[in-house]
């Protein structure tokens, strides 16, 4: 039984290391705005932009929140949620 659970724990970590060797972990948000704020811990919510549901790319989501809510305080923008809505995040 021990020899099932240490194999399958190292499998998990080598799944995990392909997994953040290949970009696949990393974020597709857009730093946008004055200064960037790409760390989580640094931004909160600010409000949405644009249509619902947004059809741009993170790039024109930033371009939106910087147009509505100016750089500064957008610091961020992504494309998400099911019903992909563009999100404008601000610093804390």
């Amino acid at each position: 039984m021990a020899k099932n659970l240490n194999s399958i724990s190292y499998t998990v970590l080598l799944l995990a290391l392909v997994m953040a060797s290949t970009g696949i972990l990393k974020s597709e948000a857009q730093t946008c705005g004055v200064g960037g704020c790409p760390n989580l811990v640094d931004r909160v919510f600010w409000g949405e932009c644009g249509p619902a549901p947004f059809t741009g790319t993170n790039a024109d989501c930033c371009t939106c929140c910087v147009a509505k809510f100016g750089s500064p305080p957008v610091c961020w923008a992504v494309v998400e949620g099911s019903d992909t809505h563009c999100h404008c995040y601000k610093k804390k």
